[in-house]
């Protein structure tokens, strides 16, 4: 298991009758569920989830992200002065981003109706038992 994030590049095609997004080499062996985010508006942040063991995928379905990712020192009692990676995701481009276990992230939709596909390796059960949560201001962040 890779303990990297990485961004996955997939394919647009468009012609007369409309778009094709695709990522041919997004492997979804590991995946065993997913859900959308769908947030009211541009002004909410989604932070800070982390998890330990779990790895999820992020996919912009509409709109456009901002996603903040740390890697976490320690589950128990992180540091302050972890520093976020800012990734930015829109539905222009076929690019999902894979972030593994011991990762923290932080969402935030930049236009309106935004929608974020999320996939994960883990069921629910037992992703609610890897499911660490710390406040916005944790960490400083650009939004």
């Amino acid at each position: 298991m890779s303990d990297v994030v990485q961004l996955i590049k997939g394919e647009i095609f468009e012609d007369e009758r409309g778009k094709l997004s695709f990522a041919n080499t997004f492997d979804m062996s590991e995946i065993v569920r997913f859900y959308e985010i769908a947030p009211k508006n541009q002004q909410i942040i989604r932070a800070w989830q982390g998890h330990e063991l779990e790895k999820k995928w992020f996919n912009c379905l509409s709109g456009s992200f901002i996603i903040n990712i740390i890697k976490v020192d320690s589950f128990d009692n992180p540091s302050d002065y972890l520093a976020p990676t800012r990734m930015e995701l829109n539905s222009y481009t076929a690019e999902i981003l894979a972030v593994p276990g011991g990762f923290a992230t932080g969402i935030k939709a930049t236009s309106k109706d935004s929608r974020l596909q999320v996939f994960s390796n883990l069921g629910l059960n037992e992703s609610k038992k890897d499911d660490f949560r710390f406040p916005l201001e944790k960490w400083s962040a650009e939004w």
